[in-house]
């Protein structure tokens, strides 16, 4: 018992859920989805779709229209005629924008890799506790059968010895 008082809270809960043999496993999947609220959940959205390729092409297509238009098709009328100074606004403040949904992004994949981290560990801890437990309990079993095959020795030479003193 004094050995438990030095366990952090993660030990003490893998060491009274393996008394109650309780397992540690759970579906992280939902507890991801229940924290973070809604913003976390949209900035996850957005990083997903900002960071696919479909994004990226659909993105590339929009670039070079909007050159198209600005020099070819408008010619000397273009709204935003080359260096496309209003394009380079639009693009500073859709950088500006996804900046910080980025970064809310990451933030929230790194408290889930804390999270993933601690189960792993406690996963990993019960494991180990298991394996010792199974570990003396084939040590109990090979004892008793080291003392099995000890007494039936003992009956053997007595029998022997029996059957030597008859002879």
């Amino acid at each position: 018992m004094a050995a438990e008082k030095t366990l952090n809270a993660a030990e003490r809960k893998v060491l009274s859920n393996a008394k109650a043999r309780l397992t540690i496993a759970r579906d992280m999947n939902s507890e991801y989805q229940s924290e973070g609220g809604v913003g976390g959940r949209l900035a996850d959205n957005i990083t997903r779709w900002a960071g696919s390729w479909t994004f990226i092409l659909l993105f590339l297509g929009f670039l070079a229209i909007w050159a198209l238009i600005n020099t070819e098709m408008l010619g000397k009328g273009a709204f935003d005629p080359y260096p496309f100074i209003f394009l380079n606004l639009i693009l500073s403040m859709l950088a500006a924008i996804q900046a910080p949904v980025i970064l809310m992004a990451a933030n929230r994949q790194s408290a889930r890799d804390r999270i993933d981290a601690r189960h792993d560990y406690e996963v990993n801890l019960k494991a180990e506790l298991e394996i010792m437990a199974l570990h003396d309990r084939i040590e109990d079993l090979r004892t008793s059968e080291i003392e099995e095959i000890k007494a039936a020795l003992v009956r053997l030479v007595a029998v022997l010895e029996k059957g030597k003193a008859k002879n």
